[in-house]
């Protein structure tokens, strides 16, 4: 039996999804109710938009499965800041929630094929508001995204691209690592300009220095992904940057 495309999913397929979700098992039964029916499924494939900076903020998304890129563009030269990498389970979009300007200042792109749940942000507040564990989970969820990007934003001041990468590499061992018998393979497709544009660096220069890194057997390329040889050393090597 092939699976459902996400037009055809039912009002209990998208509870269930909802359940699984990291606030859906606390949810009311009323509360699940509410959202599930006015949330809608949605495929989105690689490379293609969820919303673009400037669109308007009126929903958040949960991905179901897939992993989606939020970056911002530059209008005048096309040229992409990579801001995360959200896999399975994440929500985002929740600008929704504060936007006073009512549109979004970034983009969401599929990083993969992906299936999404989109939630109107109206129907998420009302249930912040009866739900104090759904208001929590929301606050935490903002204040993370606060801390992370005041992470990179220290990091874009105080460190050089070597301790940069470093540190992105501990990043997504830590997300998205699999243990592999000689070290950790980061387990998500990246490109050297996208690297760059995590990083804040050039292609080439992300390039030679990832290069330099696997002669040194810190790492090695596996399939378009990244095996971290040597963790241990990346931590290190962070702490001596600190």
């Amino acid at each position: 039996m092939e699976p459902k495309r996400a037009r055809d999913l039912t009002i209990s397929d998208i509870t269930a999804i909802i359940e699984k979700l990291d606030f859906g098992p606390t949810l009311s039964h009323s509360l699940l109710s509410q959202l599930a029916g006015s949330s809608v499924a949605l495929d989105v494939h690689r490379r293609r938009f969820v919303y673009r900076a400037g669109d308007p903020a009126d929903s958040l998304y949960a991905i179901v499965h897939g992993r989606i890129k939020l970056c911002r563009i530059d209008k005048g030269s096309d040229r992409e800041a990579v801001i995360d990498i959200l896999s399975e389970g994440s929500l985002f979009g929740e600008s929704a929630l504060y936007s006073t300007a009512g549109r979004r200042e970034n983009s969401a792109v599929a990083y993969a094929n992906s299936r999404l749940l989109k939630i109107p942000a109206g129907e998420f507040k009302k249930g912040m508001a009866e739900d104090d564990l759904l208001h929590d989970y929301t606050f935490r969820l903002i204040g993370q995204r606060l801390e992370h990007a005041e992470s990179r934003l220290a990091d874009f001041a105080l460190n050089a691209i070597p301790a940069r990468l470093d540190r992105l590499l501990v990043d997504f061992s830590d997300r998205y690592g699999v243990a592999e018998p000689e070290g950790v393979l980061i387990d998500i497709p990246l490109p050297h300009r996208e690297i760059a544009s995590i990083v804040g660096s050039t292609r080439e220069s992300v390039t030679v220095r990832l290069n330099a890194m696997r002669r040194e057997g810190t790492i090695e390329f596996v399939n378009r992904r990244i095996l971290v040889k040597r963790p241990e050393s990346l931590v290190h090597e962070i702490t001596l940057a600190t």
